[in-house]
C-alpha cells in the first residue's frame, strides 16, 4: 500500500452535507405524488441503492427556500437514522434532476481532483466502512450516526489513477448486475401482461379448478429440530427474511439430513403464507424450507402456470391475512381451495408454454448470474480497498 494516504472523514478532501432542518423543512401537507423536486424518504435509499417505487415531491417554490441538502451529480447519500448505513450514488442514470435528502441522511461530495466518486461509493459499501459505522451507531430503538461521529471514521486512499482502475473493475460487475435487474423487470412485466391477457381479459370456456388442484403446496419444517452439527456440512434455513433478500447470508443452519422434498433449489417457487405474504422464484442458492413457507410444485403443469396463478391470488390472500387481527396474519389451506384458476386444454397450454417458459427460464438464469457476480464483487471489494489485490492503472 505504498503511497496510499490515510484520512479521517474530517481531514479528507470531501464535504459532509446535512439536510435542511430549519423552519422551512417540508410538512406532510407539502408532499405530492409528482412535482419539481424529489424529496427522499427512508424507503428511497436501500441496501441496493436508490429505489424510486414510492416517491414524494415538493414544489419548485418550496425547493427554493430550503438552504441545504440538495444533491449534485456524483454525490453519495448515506442514511444516518433508523436503518443506518444504506447508500445510493447519484449518477447520470438517476432520472431526476432535482433531489433533496431528508433529515435522516447526509450527502458526501468529494473533491473530484483527489477522489474518484465511484471509487468512494465502493469504499463506503465495503466492510472497512460498514464495520466502523456499526461501532459508532448509537441508540437501540432508533440507531443514529451523527456527523460528529462520521468525521472520526478513517479510510485509506490510493492515487486517483488507481482509484479509477479499481472502480472500473467493481463498476463493470455492478453494471452487469444492474443490467440483469433491468432485464428481469422487463421480462417479468412481459410475462404478467401475457398472463393477464390470456387468463383475465379474454373470455373463454376453459375448465375451472382450485389452486391446490394444479399444484402441491408443501409446508416447511420446524428446522430448529434439525440443527446442523458443528463443523459439518449444513443447509442455510430459508425463512421469510431470506425471501425478502433472495439470499441466505446470516441465515440459520440446518442439518443436511432432512427429507429431500424440503430441500430448496434455485428456480423453486416459494410462497410465504404467514406474516408477510409473498411469492417468489427463489434464486438464492440451495437451502432448507422452514415452516410458514410453501414450496410450490406440480407434476402436471408448467412452473409459470402455477407461479402466476399464485401471484394472481396474492392480493386476496394478503387481504385475508390482514383481517386476522388477533393473530399473526396468515391463510389456511381452504383458502387455496377457494382460489379458482382457469385451465386450458393440453394443446393450448403447450402453445402457451412455448411463450412463457423461456421467459421464466431467462429470469432465473439472470438471477443466478447476478448472484455469482455479486459474490465475486463482494469478495474483491475489501481486498481492493485494503491494497491486498493491486490493479494496474494508466496515468493520464
Amino acid at each position: 500500500m505504498k503511497n496510499w494516504k490515510q484520512f479521517t472523514f474530517e481531514s479528507a478532501p470531501l464535504e459532509i452535507i446535512d439536510g435542511d432542518r430549519g423552519v422551512n423543512y417540508p410538512k406532510q401537507a407539502d408532499f405530492m405524488p409528482l412535482g419539481h423536486c424529489l424529496f427522499l424518504n427512508a424507503g428511497n435509499v436501500t441496501q441496493d441503492g436508490f429505489d424510486f417505487s414510492n416517491c414524494s415531491f415538493i414544489t419548485e417554490e418550496k425547493d427554493s427556500i430550503l438552504r441545504k441538502g440538495k444533491l449534485s451529480k456524483q454525490d453519495i447519500v448515506l442514511t444516518t437514522r433508523g436503518t443506518v448505513g444504506n447508500l445510493a450514488f447519484y449518477n447520470e442514470k438517476v432520472p431526476y434532476e432535482h433531489i433533496r435528502i431528508n433529515s435522516g441522511m447526509v450527502i458526501f461530495r468529494v473533491d473530484q481532483d483527489e477522489i474518484f466518486p465511484r471509487y468512494f461509493y465502493f469504499l463506503l459499501k465495503s466492510n472497512l466502512f460498514d464495520d466502523q459505522v456499526k461501532a459508532y451507531a448509537t441508540g437501540s430503538a432508533q440507531p443514529q450516526l451523527p456527523i460528529r461521529d462520521i468525521k472520526r471514521l478513517e479510510f485509506l486512499l490510493p492515487s486517483i489513477h488507481e482509484q479509477r482502475a479499481i472502480a472500473g473493475i467493481l463498476g463493470a460487475l455492478d453494471d452487469k448486475i444492474e443490467l440483469n435487474r433491468r432485464m428481469n423487470r422487463t421480462l417479468e412485466s412481459m410475462a404478467r401482461a401475457v398472463f393477464r391477457q390470456w387468463f383475465v381479459e379474454s373470455e373463454n370456456d376453459w375448465e375451472e379448478k382450485s389452486l391446490d388442484e394444479i399444484a402441491d403446496f408443501l409446508n416447511g419444517l420446524a428446522l430448529q429440530k434439525f440443527p446442523a452439527s458443528e463443523g459439518e456440512e449444513y443447509l442455510p434455513v430459508i425463512k421469510i427474511a431470506q425471501l425478502r433478500t433472495n439470499n441466505t447470508e446470516s441465515a440459520d443452519r440446518a442439518s443436511t439430513d432432512i427429507p429431500s422434498q424440503y430441500v430448496v433449489e434455485d428456480g423453486d417457487i416459494l410462497f410465504s403464507w404467514s406474516g408477510s405474504l409473498t411469492v417468489v422464484v427463489w434464486c438464492g442458492g440451495k437451502g432448507a424450507l422452514n415452516q410458514h413457507l410453501f414450496k410450490v410444485t406440480s407434476e402436471k403443469y408448467p412452473k409459470w402456470f402455477y407461479y402466476y396463478w399464485t401471484k394472481h391470488h396474492l392480493a386476496d390472500f394478503q387481504a385475508i391475512a390482514a383481517g386476522k387481527a388477533t393473530t399473526m396474519g396468515h391463510i389456511q389451506r381452504h383458502h387455496l381451495r377457494d382460489a379458482k384458476v382457469l385451465v386450458p386444454d393440453d394443446k393450448e397450454l403447450q402453445g402457451m408454454d412455448k411463450v412463457m417458459s423461456p421467459i421464466l427460464d431467462k429470469i432465473i438464469v439472470n438471477e443466478k448470474e447476478s448472484r455469482t457476480l455479486a459474490s465475486l464483487r463482494d469478495s474483491l471489494l475489501p481486498k481492493l480497498m485494503r491494497g491486498e489485490v493491486r490493479v494496474k492503472s494508466s496515468e493520464r
